[in-house]
């Protein structure tokens, strides 16, 4: 009898082996992305909590809050799970959506001298609040002047400084023509500091039409000046008191007009700009549940 020969198998790849104790970089990476996400959700959390039991003179509470606060290493702790979070292999820094959006908006063909790298050419001015790194893609462009703040300096090119507290601008040439509010919105723990926070973005942008800063007249067409918001995208795809109508109602409120959008499983990307004039009277918006459902976050934001 003939016995059929078995065919040889081929060596398995280490890694299908491996214990399940050791971490192969695939599970490494999952693992680090839950535990940043825990740092950042939990610090959330807590701010919250805190700001709810200062507003209501519990100090007792306030204070027991922020000792956990500290014990989880702070706003340090969350700003370093945050520069992970905007790691090439997390989707890399949200700036990359604005200068996208600005190359399509055709700013940089207005300080094409710039560009090109002539260092005595008019540059467009950049405020980017809550600013983690000086190496981002906006920091790369050689016709913005960018201008970087945080409550928490991560670097030398960035000014400790809380934008709420930043004094204003005596003249149209301290003004901005680009804010950048990247993931810091949703930071301010109370649903009023929020809207205040939106009305005050208003105050730093530069509103002497179609000039800059030099009084060279720029084309009218421009996207600025304007305002780059990013939010986590269930701050208004799963919330009670805000979905994109509202927002967009607040937003327009104020006065902006919205020119780009993009919305993806994490994050929502906006681009505002600021009318010359206002299109139409100052209003209110208080807590309204417009989305109801049981499974919804409470984020919301309050304009009065």
């Amino acid at each position: 009898m003939v016995v059929a020969k078995r065919k040889a198998k081929k060596p398995g790849l280490l890694s299908h082996g491996r214990s399940p104790h050791i971490n192969t970089k695939k599970t490494a990476a999952n693992i680090s992305a839950k535990a940043t996400a825990t740092i950042i959700r939990t610090h959330h959390q807590l701010q919250k909590a805190h700001a709810q039991a200062v507003k209501a003179g519990d100090h007792a509470k306030a204070a027991e809050i922020q000792k956990k606060i500290d014990e989880q290493g702070g706003l340090k702790t969350y700003q370093a799970a945050s520069i992970t979070g905007q790691s090439s292999e997390r989707g890399g820094d949200s700036s990359r959506v604005l200068v996208d959006w600005l190359q399509e908006l055709g700013l940089p063909s207005a300080y094409r001298e710039t560009e090109r790298g002539d260092v005595e050419g008019r540059k467009c001015k950049l405020l980017e609040v809550g600013a983690l790194s000086t190496e981002n893609a906006c920091s790369k462009r050689r016709y913005l002047a960018v201008e970087r703040i945080d409550l928490h300096s991560q670097a030398p090119g960035i000014l400790q400084q809380d934008f709420m507290e930043r004094p204003l601008a005596a003249s149209d040439k301290e003004r901005f023509d680009i804010i950048s509010l990247s993931l810091v919105l949703n930071y301010v723990p109370d649903a009023e500091g929020r809207g205040e926070m939106l009305k005050r973005t208003r105050t730093f942008l530069r509103r002497t039409r179609d000039l800059d800063h030099d009084g060279a007249a720029l084309a009218p067409n421009l996207p600025t000046p304007c305002l780059f918001l990013v939010l986590p995208a269930p701050c208004v795809t799963n919330s009670r008191y805000l979905d994109r109508q509202r927002l967009e109602q607040i937003m327009n409120s104020l006065g902006y007009v919205m020119l780009r959008e993009k919305i993806t499983a994490k994050l929502i990307y906006q681009l505002w700009k600021l009318a010359e004039k206002k299109l139409g009277k100052d209003q209110k918006f208080p807590k309204v549940e417009v989305n109801p459902g049981v499974k919804r976050n409470n984020f919301c934001v309050i304009v009065k």
